[in-house]
């Protein structure tokens, strides 16, 4: 794959989300608005869950996610901080792994990190293993 752009990453990472919640089941809807604090809505069994969806590149087997929206604009390079009752969920998509994984951002502080590969240390204490994430048991229909 080439080199892209932000704004193509931030849009492979919502068709990467849409294909697997589709997959799982879920109907998808998306804000008809850019300025929404979630990018889709996955709907099943009467209910609505609100994502945000996180392109993020794999690095040293772990994929970190910030709880934050940064943008620039004449005026510099702004960073706020994530309205986690805007959002139930954070979708990451990791283009090395080619997978969706779902976190629930009130479950955790400024920032999560998901290992996909074991750490060069054999760390298991306090480590999140990102396959753990692959699934949303409460939220998947049937």
């Amino acid at each position: 794959m080439g080199v892209h752009h932000t704004k193509d990453k931030g849009d492979l990472g919502v068709a990467k989300a849409h294909a697997d919640l589709v997959s799982k089941g879920f109907t998808v809807l998306f804000p008809a608005t850019e300025h929404a604090p979630f990018d889709l809505v996955a709907y099943a069994e009467g209910a609505f869950h609100r994502l945000q969806v996180k392109y993020r590149s794999a690095r040293a087997g772990a994929v970190t996610v910030k709880f934050r929206s940064m943008w620039a604009d004449r005026n510099g390079t702004h960073i706020t901080p994530m309205d986690k009752k805007a959002v139930d969920l954070v979708c990451v998509y990791c283009p090395e792994t080619d997978e969706c994984y779902y976190i629930s951002p009130s479950a955790h502080g400024v920032s999560v990190t998901l290992r996909i590969a074991p750490s060069k240390n054999g760390q298991l204490a306090g480590v999140l293993n990102a396959a753990a994430f692959r699934d949303l048991p409460s939220l998947i229909p049937g």
